[in-house]
C-alpha cells in the first residue's frame, strides 16, 4: 500500500522521522513547515518523492497558497497527518502569559481544523485517511498542562466528531496520543533550557520520533475496511501518580 501522505510540522520530531519512513516504503511525501532550509535538506536526502511545503500552519492564506501550488503529481493526497504542534511554558495557570495560551490555540487547533477543512474534500474523494497527533494530556491533566491539554483534549474529541460526521464515506480517523517523547518539543516549550530537557530524559528510556512514526505507518497500511479510533502510547518508564490534596492548617 502507498500513496501520497501531507504532513504538517515536518521539520522536527514526530514529522520528520514519518516523512523518512513514509517515503523509504515508497510513498509520495508532502511535508510543511516553517523552515525552509530543513525541507530543502529533507528534500535532498529523499529526493522526488519529497515535496516541501513552506508556511506558518497558523498563517490560513499562506497555506491555502500552498496547497494551490503543489506540483501535479502531488495533489492526490490520501493521508493528512496533523503532527504541527507546540507548548509554551512549564507554568500553573496563574504564572501563564496569555501570548502563549493564545499561541498554542492558534498553532494546535485553529491551524489545524483550517488545513483539515482545505484538504476534506480530497480525502473524501479518496477515502482517504486523518492521523491527529494528540497527546497523553488530552485525558490525563497534570500541573502546568493548562491550555496545552486542552488543546489535545479538542483534537482528540475533533477526531471522534470527524468519525461521526464521515459516516459512511470511507474515510478513517485516528487520534495518536503519545506520552513522555524524547524531541525539539521539550526544548520548544522550556525556551531552549537545555538543562531541563536533559533533566526531564534522563534514565527515562522515553519514547522517541522513530516509534511515533512507525505506530503512524501502522495504522496508514491497515486494510481499508479496520479504523485505529485512538491509540495511546507511553514509555514503560511512565505511569500514573496519585492525586493531589491540598490541607487546611
Amino acid at each position: 500500500m502507498t500513496g501520497t501522505i501531507l504532513i504538517t510540522g515536518t521539520t522536527a520530531g514526530f514529522g520528520q522521522a514519518t516523512a523518512r519512513l513514509f517515503a523509504k516504503n515508497g510513498w509520495k511525501v508532502i511535508g510543511t513547515g516553517r523552515r525552509a532550509e530543513r525541507l530543502q535538506a529533507l528534500k535532498d536526502e529523499l529526493g522526488d518523492v519529497f515535496h516541501g511545503s513552506v508556511f506558518d500552519i497558523t498563517d490560513e492564506a499562506a497555506m491555502a497558497s500552498a496547497l494551490a501550488d503543489l506540483p501535479e503529481g502531488f495533489r492526490d493526497i490520501d493521508v493528512l497527518v496533523n503532527n504541527a504542534g507546540l507548548a509554551l511554558g512549564t507554568a500553573s495557570a496563574p504564572a501563564t502569559k496569555l501570548s502563549d495560551w493564545k499561541t498554542m490555540i492558534d498553532t494546535n487547533v485553529t491551524g489545524l481544523v483550517s488545513i483539515t477543512d482545505a484538504l476534506l474534500p480530497t480525502l473524501i474523494k479518496r477515502k482517504g485517511m486523518i492521523i491527529n497527533l494528540s497527546s497523553i494530556a488530552a485525558t490525563w491533566p497534570y500541573p502546568g498542562g493548562n491550555v496545552y491539554g486542552g488543546t489535545k483534549a479538542f483534537l482528540r474529541q475533533f477526531s471522534l466528531g470527524l468519525r461521526s460526521d464521515l459516516h459512511g464515506k470511507g474515510v478513517r480517523v485516528t487520534s495518536i496520543e503519545p506520552g513522555l517523547c524524547e524531541s525539539e518539543f521539550t526544548l520548544v516549550r522550556t525556551g531552549g533550557n537545555q538543562e531541563a530537557y536533559d533533566a526531564l530524559y534522563k534514565g527515562a528510556s522515553p519514547i522517541q520520533p522513530e516509534d511515533i512514526a512507525n505506530t503512524i505507518y501502522s495504522v496508514a497500511t491497515q486494510p481499508p475496511h479496520l479504523n485505529f479510533n485512538s491509540i495511546e502510547i507511553m514509555p514503560v518508564s511512565q505511569s500514573w501518580g496519585g492525586w493531589q490534596i491540598a490541607r487546611e492548617g
